[in-house]
């Protein structure tokens, strides 16, 4: 994973590993803000095609700790993007960001694939621990999504 952002690398790769996938992504350099939302756009279009296959369900869930934090994902390939969230990340500024790195993933992501996207944090202190859980239970939901 080569997106530019160190902290979103390694929230993609537990994506991938959650959902068991085979992801491979490099994000041309530029603005931290920019490289989230090309590597949303980029792994939205790899999706598309796999979300909408014959066989595919097109919408799936997933519900994943990580330490204290546990947060549900539910996807559905509804061609009406959306993300609705109770998880309020703004104040972290993970990566060096000035704006919430999940949120603004998941609103590229959902709007290159066509997805709603719903988020649940159920628990969870540590910011860095959310954002796994979060990213996890997506994975899973994709995986599910996709099957």
């Amino acid at each position: 994973m080569a997106t530019g952002v160190a902290v979103l690398d390694h929230l993609l790769l537990e994506l991938a590993r959650a959902g068991r996938f085979e992801l491979q992504l490099e994000i041309a350099p530029d603005e931290p803000e920019s490289e989230v939302a090309a590597a949303g756009a980029a792994l939205g279009e790899a999706l598309r095609p796999l979300l909408g296959a014959e066989d595919a369900p097109g919408r799936g869930v997933g519900i994943v700790a990580a330490d204290e934090a546990l947060a549900m994902v539910v996807v559905e390939a509804s061609g009406a993007p959306l993300v609705a969230s109770n998880a309020d990340l703004t104040s972290t500024r993970a990566g060096g960001l000035r704006k919430d790195l999940a949120a603004a993933f998941l609103e590229e992501l959902a709007g290159t694939a066509g997805l709603t996207i719903h988020v649940r944090l159920f628990e969870g202190e540590d910011s860095q621990h959310v954002l796994e859980a979060i990213f996890k239970a997506l994975g899973a939901a994709l995986a599910d999504a996709c099957a």
